[in-house]
C-alpha cells in the first residue's frame, strides 16, 4: 500500500491533463491509475487507424448498450478508450468545443465559474492552434490543433460550396467568433500522428519522479471513512491493491466509468445499490442518471467524381497512401475522414445551432459486422452526408448489474424517448435533401444509395431514423454538476456531494451536451478542475 496526495482514477481526456498539472511543481506525490495499456501502438498514433480501434479490445471497453425502444429496440455500440488517453486515443479527432451559449445555460443552472467567459482561458491554455494566437486561440498550450485545410479531399469543397448555395456561411472556425455555417473541421493531429492527451500532456511529464503512473490497474472502490474519500482499491496483474490519497481521489473514468465506479463504492442511488446487494456509502439519487449523448443518421450518396474509396479502396491505392504517408505523414492516413461539417438551426428563431452536420468522402457500407475498414472502403466511389441534434432532450442512465466490478454495467440512452428529438431530426435529414439538391452537389451525385429516393414521406424518414440512427459517442452528464445534491453528483467545484476529497473531472460533470464534440470540453474540464483543486481559483469553502 502507497501514500500519494492525489490519485487520480482513468488516464483519459481530463485525467492526463490533471496528471500533468498536478505534478507540474513538483510539491504534490500524484499517482495515475489506468485500466488499459500503453498508447504506443500503430494504430492509436496513426490518425486512420481509429477505424481498427473501433472495435479492437486491447484499448477498447466495447460498450453494448441495453435495446433502445427508439431505435425499434435495437441496442447501441459504445466504443470507449481503455487505454492512455481514454477516448482522445481512439476517437475521430475532430476539435469541436461548443457553443457559447452551452457554457453560459451551465452557469445559469447554478454552476458560477463555468460560463463561457470563464471556460475560454482553458481552452486557450490547452491548445496550441494552427491557426495562431488570439481571442479565441492559444499557441503554447500541449495539445495542437491542426488546420488541414490544405490536405482535404478536394470533394469536401463541394460540399462547403452546396452548404454556401443553401444559405449556410463559409466558416473557417467554428472555435471562433461564430459556430454556424460549414467548413473543414479542425482536427487534433501533429506531424501525421494522433494528438491525444496521453501525447498532449502525459508524456511530457512521465519522466517527474512524484508522478506514478500505473496501467493495467483496474480501480474497483473508492476508500471512504467518516464521510471522506481515503484511497482507492484496485486490481493489478491479479493482486488486490489500495492507494492511498491524502488530499484527494479524482475521477476521470468518463460518462460511463466513473458513475459506475461510485456506484460500486456505496456512493448513488439506494434503489440501485440495494439491488445490486451494494452497502450504502452515501445516498446520492443522481449518480448515472441523466445521461445524454448525441444520436445521428447518415445518407449515402454514390458520386460521379472520385472519392477516398477510389484511393483506398484498390491494392495500389493502399499502398500510394502508405508510402505518402511514411514519406511526408501526409495523405490519407493522416486525417480523420469526417474531414468537413458545420452548424445549423432548423428554423431561423433559434438562438444557436441545433444541429452539427459531417461530410466524410468515403463509405463502408460493404463492411462486415462488427469491423470498420476505413482503408478498405467501398468498391465505387461515394460519400456520406450525416447530420446529429446538438442539444438532445432524451434522458437516460447508466447503473450497475451486481456489485462485481469486472460485468459492465446497464447503459439504456433512451434514444428519441422525447418527441422533439425525432422532430429535430427529421428537420436535419430534409435538410441533407436540400444539400444534395444544390448544384454543387447534384451535379456530382449519380444516386442516394440510402435510404434513396423512394424513402421520402415524414412517417418514411422516421421509420429509417428509428432503423439507421447510431450514437455519435459523446456520452456525458451521469455526474452532472450542480447545487442541488438530490438532482446533481457534484458541486461546481466538482466535488462529490457528501463525500469529502472526493472529485470527478471529466465529461460525466457536464451539466448538459454542448453543442458538437466533446472531447475539448473534457480537456477543458481537466484544466479548470487543475486550478479548483490546486486553489489557484476561488478558495474551497469550508
Amino acid at each position: 500500500m502507497a501514500d500519494y496526495d492525489y490519485v487520480i482514477v482513468g488516464a483519459g481526456s481530463a485525467g492526463c491533463v490533471l496528471a500533468n498539472r498536478l505534478s507540474a511543481d513538483g510539491r504534490h506525490r500524484v499517482l495515475l491509475l489506468e485500466a488499459g495499456g500503453s498508447d504506443r501502438r500503430f494504430w492509436v498514433q496513426v490518425p486512420i487507424g481509429y477505424g481498427k480501434t473501433y472495435y479492437q479490445q486491447a484499448v477498447n471497453w466495447r460498450y453494448t448498450t441495453q435495446p433502445v425502444p427508439g431505435l425499434n429496440g435495437q441496442p447501441s455500440y459504445w466504443p470507449r478508450g481503455k487505454v492512455l488517453g481514454g477516448s482522445s486515443a481512439i476517437n475521430a479527432m475532430v476539435y469541436i468545443r461548443g457553443n457559447a451559449l452551452d457554457y453560459d445555460a451551465w452557469e445559469r443552472a447554478g454552476n458560477p465559474g463555468w460560463g463561457y467567459k470563464d471556460v475560454l482561458p482553458y481552452f486557450i491554455r490547452s491548445e496550441t492552434n494552427a491557426l495562431g494566437a488570439g481571442p479565441y486561440h492559444g499557441d503554447s498550450g500541449p495539445l495542437y490543433v491542426a488546420d488541414v485545410a490544405r490536405d482535404l479531399h478536394p470533394i469536401c469543397q463541394d460540399f462547403i460550396e452546396a452548404g454556401r448555395q443553401a444559405g449556410l456561411d463559409r466558416n473557417p472556425d467554428f472555435n471562433g467568433a461564430r459556430q454556424d455555417g460549414v467548413g473543414p473541421y479542425q482536427l487534433t493531429v501533429k506531424d501525421g500522428l494522433r494528438m491525444s492527451t496521453a501525447r498532449a500532456y502525459l508524456h511530457p511529464a512521465m519522466g517527474r519522479p512524484n508522478l506514478h503512473v500505473l496501467t493495467h490497474a483496474h480501480v474497483t472502490k473508492v476508500l471512504c471513512e467518516a464521510g471522506r474519500a481515503t484511497g482507492v482499491q484496485y486490481e493489478r496483474g491479479g493482486r488486490r491493491l489500495r492507494a492511498m490519497a491524502n488530499k484527494e481521489v479524482i475521477l476521470c473514468g468518463g460518462a460511463v466509468n466513473s458513475p459506475q465506479l461510485l456506484q460500486l463504492s456505496g456512493i448513488g442511488p439506494s434503489q440501485v445499490l440495494y439491488a445490486a446487494g451494494i452497502a450504502i456509502v452515501c445516498e446520492s439519487p443522481a449518480v448515472g442518471m441523466n445521461l445524454q449523448d448525441h444520436i445521428g443518421v447518415d445518407y449515402l450518396f454514390r458520386s460521379r467524381k472520385k472519392t477516398l474509396n477510389d484511393e483506398l479502396h484498390p491494392w495500389w491505392g493502399k499502398l500510394a497512401a502508405g508510402l505518402r504517408y511514411v514519406a511526408l505523414r501526409r495523405g490519407p492516413l493522416s486525417l480523420s475522414v469526417n474531414q468537413a461539417g458545420g452548424f445549423f438551426k432548423t428554423t431561423p428563431d433559434l438562438a444557436q445551432p441545433n444541429m452539427q452536420l459531417y461530410f466524410s468522402p468515403v463509405s463502408y457500407t460493404r463492411a462486415a459486422p462488427g469491423t470498420r475498414p476505413l482503408m478498405n472502403p467501398d468498391p465505387f466511389p461515394a460519400f456520406l452526408l450525416g447530420v446529429s441534434n446538438c442539444r438532445p432532450a432524451s434522458r437516460g442512465y447508466v447503473r450497475v448489474r451486481s456489485a462485481d466490478p469486472f460485468e459492465s454495467p446497464e447503459i439504456q440512452p433512451n434514444y428519441l424517448s422525447c418527441k422533439e428529438d425525432m422532430d429535430e431530426l427529421l428537420l436535419g435529414v430534409r435538410f441533407i435533401r436540400e444539400l444534395a439538391r444544390m448544384p454543387a452537389l447534384a451535379a456530382i451525385i449519380e444516386d442516394e444509395l440510402r435510404p434513396g429516393r423512394q424513402c421520402r414521406t415524414d412517417d418514411a424518414l422516421m421509420r429509417d431514423i428509428r432503423e439507421n440512427a447510431w450514437s455519435v459517442f459523446h456520452p456525458c452528464s451521469t455526474c452532472r454538476m450542480g447545487p442541488d445534491p438530490d438532482t446533481c453528483v457534484v458541486d461546481p467545484r466538482l466535488r462529490v456531494h457528501g463525500i469529502r476529497n472526493l472529485r470527478v473531472a471529466d465529461a460525466s460533470v457536464f451539466p448538459s451536451l454542448v453543442s458538437g464534440n466533446t472531447n475539448a470540453a473534457a480537456i477543458m474540464v481537466g484544466e479548470k478542475a487543475a486550478d479548483l483543486i490546486l486553489s489557484r481559483g476561488e478558495e474551497d469553502e469550508a
